[in-house]
């Protein structure tokens, strides 16, 4: 099919809206995909299915509390939620976006990092982005944290 449509086969190409993927051993691969705990307007977690691999995609987390301590821990036990409810650790995540309300690096980063520490330990840490926002969807938010994970 490839080499009628006059595709090259050296790089790994998409088919028809995620469904079908070809890479460079001349396989197709269907694209599997599971949705995990859908609300509406969005899904808690989407779960891709390469061949023999899983890419978890979860979406931004949230926690309860008054201040952004307590919000961190509640935000790091609701992404490890997502991920056992996938069979998956902190181990398997590649990649970490935080958004915190009013970011003071003096004051906010050493309670984020305090708390990462404590679901994620002192090594091995996905790439990650740490941004200040103005606000998040409601004012009573302080910190948002969404991940994506791979497994086999």
């Amino acid at each position: 099919i490839a080499n009628h449509l006059g595709l090259d086969l050296k790089f790994k190409l998409l088919f028809t809206k995620n469904e079908y993927f070809y890479s460079r051993f001349n396989t197709i691969q269907m694209i599997e995909k599971e949705y995990i705990e859908p609300n509406e307007g969005f899904t808690q977690t989407v779960v891709v299915k390469t061949g023999n691999f899983k890419t978890l995609y979860i979406s931004g987390q949230i926690g309860d509390g008054a201040n952004l301590e307590a919000q961190t821990i509640t935000t790091f036990q609701n992404l490890e939620k997502q991920l056992q409810n996938c069979n998956a650790t902190f181990k398997d995540v590649v990649k970490m976006n935080t958004y915190i309300v009013n970011f003071n690096p003096e004051a906010d980063l050493p309670i984020f990092r305090k708390v990462r520490k404590q679901f994620l330990g002192n090594e091995n840490y996905p790439a990650s982005t740490l941004v200040g926002i103005q606000s998040l969807g409601r004012k009573e938010w302080l910190i948002e944290i969404e991940a994506i994970a791979v497994i086999e």
